[in-house]
């Protein structure tokens, strides 16, 4: 399945791995900016748990590509400390669930430097991590914590959800003057889709509608997105064919509020998807936030489908049941617009 980008072009795509992708932009960030390297567990001579850095080392050598000990908040203050020096650092945590070990980094320092010391001090640092489930990885590998970071003032949060993006986002994210977590959703990686090779530098603040469509706005983001896909064409295949309309958020914070509102405003109805837990999700907020704007528009309620309240299980049937999948969603979005007289 190919998810289209706005931004692409008919010349200069080539087909790529969500992983190649991200490697790709991380070489070319070593090659052309001298302040650009790269540090976490692995990431040298090993290439990295999920491949992303392989051969890097070998090209830029030591100083560029830097192994770390494995203490979290040691490496990530050590990033922060390089940024506050004129550095460009990526930080490579090696799964969301460990990050939790640099939160007083990430959260009490790199967020509130700006603010704490009045406009003097940016923290140029990017921040990514493997996020999601679906490779049994069970309850510490898992989870889907993106909704946490997205609370914190003084971060931008991205979710690329295409090989596009994964190329492309990590430039603008390096260019930022402060810090910017990029969350790669671990099944994404072995994705294949088209990069348009002269497109530049993405957006970090905008949506991207996939799949155009009339009667539903699904909204997700991440490794939730090829699944909104795969569930609007079984729903455009069905024997009450309904048009959904996917929404990319590609951006965690800021919201990119206007995209959503524009959709929901002409679909009526809306489900959100979200691959963290549901009780104080991040699709709680979207919801509330396209109903203070759409309220009138709306047809009825937002629906949201999230994860089940549980530790993500090992076992891959019970994997399969604790976070949504392409049925549910198609489920979800059947009983939505049956229930508000059927497709427009």
């Amino acid at each position: 399945m190919t998810i289209t980008d706005g931004s692409t072009s008919d010349s200069g795509l080539v087909e790529m791995t969500y992983r190649d992708a991200m490697r790709s932009a991380i070489a070319d960030a070593l090659a052309t900016d001298e302040r650009v390297f790269i540090m976490g567990e692995d990431v040298a001579d090993y290439g990295g748990t999920y491949a992303v850095t392989k051969g890097l080392y070998e090209e830029f050598g030591r100083d560029r590509v830097r192994n770390t000990p494995l203490s979290e908040s040691g490496f990530v203050g050590a990033g922060i400390g390089a940024a506050l020096g004129g550095m460009r650092p990526i930080v490579e945590v090696m799964t969301v669930n460990f990050s939790l070990l640099a939160l007083d980094q990430i959260v009490n320092t790199a967020a509130t430097l700006l603010h704490m010391s009045g406009g003097q001090f940016n923290v140029p640092l990017v921040v990514r991590m493997t996020t999601g489930a679906g490779r049994q990885l069970a309850a510490q590998h898992s989870h889907s914590l993106e909704g946490w970071y997205a609370h914190v003032p003084g971060l931008k949060v991205v979710a690329p959800a295409t090989p596009h993006d994964a190329r492309w986002m990590l430039p603008s994210a390096l260019a930022d003057p402060n810090p910017v977590i990029i969350f790669e959703h671990s099944g994404l990686y072995n994705e294949s889709g088209p990069v348009d090779l002269a497109a530049g530098p993405a957006s970090l603040d905008r949506a991207e509608v996939r799949r155009p469509g009339d009667d539903v706005t699904i909204i997700a983001s991440a490794g939730m997105v090829p699944k909104a896909m795969r569930a609007a064409e079984e729903l455009a295949a069905g024997s009450a064919p309904i048009a959904a309309e996917v929404v990319d958020l590609r951006s965690l914070r800021p919201l990119d509020l206007d995209t959503l509102a524009a959709s929901v405003e002409r679909t009526h109805r809306a489900v959100v998807l979200d691959e963290g837990w549901r009780t104080g999700g991040l699709n709680g907020e979207i919801a509330a936030s396209i109903t203070e704007r759409c309220f009138w528009t709306l047809d009825a309620p937002i629906v949201r489908l999230a994860a089940r309240e549980v530790p993500v299980p090992y076992a891959k049937h019970l994997e399969e049941a604790a976070i949504p999948q392409v049925a549910d969603i198609v489920d979800a979005v059947g009983r939505l617009v049956a229930d508000t007289g059927g497709p427009t």
